[in-house]
């Protein structure tokens, strides 16, 4: 059913879960993986007398192409991988990969912020999904519980499909 599978990554646990996802549906389906990943700006750029360091394109470049080589290194040798870097706009890049590369499945994790968060920090997760020509499935990072005697396992990652 799928045969290219493209993976949006980032550095956070949802993004590792919808990897694993993807590796087993392409491990499934006997399909090729592509892992994206974009060196998209910071959203918001602080202003006050006290201003971090902004980033540079490269460092911004060199810190997805870390993800990417990390990434790539996870993916077992029966599964073919490409890797592809952008930058930009995060949700824009991966639907243009999409659409220009003929995928037909995007994965992709979810921090899950919820409607409040994503109106001010906004949700690539949901920006592609809601403007997909393909299928997306997206993978939610396991929750993290408090370790105490009696305290149940953290629940399988959840993940959801349009």
């Amino acid at each position: 059913m799928f045969r290219s599978i493209l993976v949006a990554l980032d550095d956070s646990a949802a993004s590792s879960a919808a990897l694993d996802q993807a590796i087993d549906l392409a491990r499934a389906e006997r399909a090729r993986l592509t892992l994206i990943s974009v060196a998209a700006p910071p959203r918001w750029r602080p202003a006050g007398p006290f201003v971090p360091p902004y980033p540079t394109d490269a460092q911004l470049e060199e810190e997805a192409r870390a993800i990417l080589d990390r990434a790539e290194e996870r993916v077992p040798d029966d599964v073919p991988v490409a890797t592809v870097l952008r930058s930009g706009l995060a949700a824009k890049e991966i639907l243009k990969r999409a659409d220009c590369a003929c995928h037909d499945l995007i994965v992709m994790g979810s921090r899950g912020l919820g409607p409040a968060a994503s109106l001010v920090l906004g949700s690539v997760s949901r920006a592609v999904a809601a403007h997909a020509s393909i299928p997306v499935l997206i993978a939610r990072a396991p929750a993290v519980t408090a370790e105490r005697p009696g305290a149940e396992a953290a629940p399988e990652p959840e993940v959801s499909v349009r």
